[in-house]
């Protein structure tokens, strides 16, 4: 997407005068460098004529499928090395050949105090220092020790043990302390409810959890009385050392402790040689889901799930090796970060710890601190996004007339495949510093990135940006678009660990045999195809199959179209799909994906019933651009004045309108009424996952006043 270009003329035409005659002075130097790169290195060809080569084909020669990567249409890939087929030997793999490299690391507080909004919000304000790292060896010698520990309080091979906790260094020592000693692990968000958490609890019957003190003192102690078997509970804190007032049959440890347990003389033996090593069918996971549609399940995964998808994911990134650095900052319990950090810690890269204020509200200086992270996931780039042109908006004449114009130039070379090294240096090197400046690879998924942002990320980040598909039910493998792809909207093809096909939606009106592109609700077989839900047999029959040749296969209820090259595109999902009265199918997410871009919007959620003729929405709006808007037509009141006012939400419904036409979006899917939320929407509040996935039944109770309001006053 170009940005406007509002200038003089005559400082244009001396603009596209210099560019010329640069592209002249650099045409011949540039074709010979490019030449002398693809003719040493590349036997596949230039960057763009890799782009426009098959990515996939149809096995059978069927429009419907099965679509398997070019690399792998005669056998799916299970494994990433010969023989190593678990997780246990995965990182005993990586910690024999990259022993003194760096493994893990976290960021040293130097201090932290609680910072008072004008809205009465309080954000804490944090400092951080350098990173302090452990290498490959302490890392596996601290899971060791801790296996050890856990194995001497009494915890089982094949029994279940529960982690509830924040993403952080001592997540992955204990995960891979219970892929040593074959624990299958219970992962459970750290923004569930108390039901929800007692849930997952008593459905795994657990008797050991692994839990920090803030959750352990804010969640997990209040329902302790309703896990009546639980007896251990691990705090990966190191203080404090003693724990008064918890219930009778409930002992609490620190890590240390139990890994000093582990490291006894007495338990040698165990450190070395674990009770029971995991079989690769062996569950090394139960991933509770975030529960957007109802209470959490869990998803059994095996060790052979894992390693296929993983194995998947890492040839889609090229040239990954112990030189890369990968910022965790995702929740550990969302199938998308598990994954990715295996991936790293399988190829020798080192993981840094942070959290998505570190990483995007930098650029709006809320949480200062004193070095930049950089990473990647929608919800963060559309932030950063939004934020950086919120800045340019705010620079003087000639400096925003410099970054459009350099924008727009980079993005019309882009496009073509070109690199534009003086424009990355001498306008893009500040933007791309909020990220570190050193951002070479930027992976998205979870939710659908937008292609303002996506194209915006590849013009100011000067990286590629890839998008990918998958669900914690599919190891979150399922496609990774190739990093010299160029195209936006699109999730890639299928990984060398999967299949997937299109299977006929008569009722949306989708099928294999539509123009231009064959569509359908996508299926995805494979070796990474997860082993069902936890004690959800109903669900099981519903969601997952075998075929005849012994293939599992999960139904994933979402939309999607493969293109010529083998590229899938996301289009719908059968779940947010409604009907309204008069007959027309209105797509909720493809509504709030294109207005979730308005500068307006922070958040929005449509809603449609199928017994109104309109949609209406729920809108979380930006508080500097809603602040702006009312001061602009003398509105004036505090924040949750402005959001309740009627004037309000009728000018923000008309910039709404403008942008889902400027969309292409059809009459009948923009919302006529909205409904302003002057409270953001966050997994605390209940409305949204850990993963900033809509709660929708939830949003509907939340506004169920609302949309009465907005319906019953036709």
């Amino acid at each position: 997407m170009r940005l406007k270009e509002d200038l003089n003329p005559t400082l244009l035409l001396l603009f596209r005068l210099v560019v010329w005659f640069y592209t002249v002075v650099t045409f011949l130097p540039y074709q010979l460098y490019t030449w002398a790169s693809v003719s040493v290195g590349d036997v596949c060809g230039s960057e763009e004529e890799r782009a426009k080569k098959a990515k996939a084909r149809s096995v059978l020669g069927c429009p419907e499928g099965p679509y398997r990567a070019v690399g792998a249409t005669k056998r799916l890939v299970t494994s990433l090395h010969p023989g190593v087929d678990t997780l246990d030997k995965m990182f005993e793999y990586a910690a024999t050949r990259f022993p003194d490299r760096d493994c893990l690391g976290t960021r040293e507080v130097i201090s932290e105090e609680d910072e008072q909004q004008n809205n009465g919000k309080v954000f804490k304000k944090v400092v951080l220092g350098e990173y302090c790292w452990r290498s490959y060896h302490e890392v596996f010698a601290a899971a060791s020790q801790l296996g050890s520990g856990l194995a001497s309080l009494g915890q089982q091979p094949k029994h279940n043990i529960a982690i509830f906790c924040e993403t952080r260094a001592e997540w992955i020592i204990a995960a891979q302390a219970c892929f040593m000693y074959n624990f299958p692990l219970a992962t459970l968000y750290s923004t569930l409810g108390g039901p929800a958490i007692a849930h997952g609890l008593n459905e795994t019957q657990v008797t050991h959890i692994i839990t920090s003190r803030e959750l352990l003192e804010t969640r997990l102690k209040a329902i302790l009385i309703e896990v009546p078997r639980l007896q251990h509970i691990i705090v990966l804190d190191d203080t404090p050392t003693s724990w008064p007032g918890y219930p009778r049959g409930i002992s609490v440890h620190n890590m240390a402790a139990v890994q000093k347990l582990g490291a006894r003389p007495e338990n040698g033996k165990l450190v070395s040689v674990p009770l029971e090593q995991p079989l690769p069918s062996d569950i090394a996971v139960i991933m509770y889901t975030s529960g957007s549609t109802g209470i959490p399940k869990g998803v059994m995964i095996s060790h052979s799930n894992i390693m296929a998808g993983i194995a998947g994911m890492a040839e889609r990134i090229p040239n990954l090796c112990e030189e890369d650095t990968y910022i965790g900052y995702l929740p550990l319990a969302h199938v998308l970060e598990l994954s990715a950090e295996l991936v790293c810690i399988s190829h020798g890269c080192r993981i840094g710890y942070s959290s998505p204020q570190t990483l995007a509200d930098q650029v709006k200086s809320k949480l200062k601190c004193t070095k930049q992270d950089g990473t990647a996931s929608p919800e963060i780039m559309d932030r950063i996004y939004k934020n950086v042109m919120t800045k340019v908006e705010e620079m003087n004449c000639l400096q925003r007339t410099l970054f459009t114009l350099a924008y727009n130039y980079k993005l019309e070379q882009f496009t073509k495949g070109h690199s534009t090294p003086l424009c990355d240096r001498l306008v893009f090197r500040k933007v791309r510093s909020l990220l570190g400046g050193r951002t070479r690879v930027l992976l998205s998924g979870g939710a659908p990135l937008s292609a303002a942002t996506q194209r915006f990320m590849n013009v100011c980040f000067c990286c590629p940006v890839g998008q990918g598909y998958g669900l914690t039910e599919t190891c979150g493998a399922g496609t990774i678009s190739e990093l010299w792809d160029y195209s936006t909207g699109r999730v890639g093809g299928p990984l060398v660990c999967c299949e997937i096909k299109l299977k006929d939606w008569v009722e949306g009106g989708y099928r294999s045999t539509d123009e231009p592109h064959p569509r359908g609700e996508i299926l995805v077989g494979g070796p990474n195809v997860t082993m069902g839900y936890y004690k959800v047999e109903a669900k099981n029959q519903e969601d997952f199959f075998v075929d005849e040749n012994g293939q599992r296969w999960f139904r994933t209820g979402d939309i999607g179209e493969f293109h010529q090259d083998g590229c899938l595109k996301i289009i719908d999902r059968k779940k947010d799909l409604v009907k309204l009265q008069a007959g027309e199918y209105v797509s909720l997410g493809k509504v709030e994906a294109m207005l979730k871009n308005c500068p307006l919007v922070d958040n929005i959620c449509a809603y449609a019933n199928s017994d109104e003729t309109y949609v209406i929405g729920f809108v979380v709006p930006n508080q500097k651009h809603l602040l702006a808007l009312a001061d602009q037509y003398g509105i004036q009141g505090s924040w949750e004045e402005l959001c309740n006012t009627e004037a309000v939400e009728e000018l923000v419904l008309k910039v709404l309108t403008e942008a889902a036409l400027a969309a292409q979006l059809e009459r009948f899917e923009i919302p006529r009424k909205i409904c302003l939320s002057p409270e953001p929407w966050t997994p605390e509040t209940g409305l949204v996952t850990d993963a900033f996935k809509l709660k929708r039944k939830e949003l509907k109770t939340h506004y169920q006043e609302d949309i009465e309001r907005m319906y019953g006053g036709k």
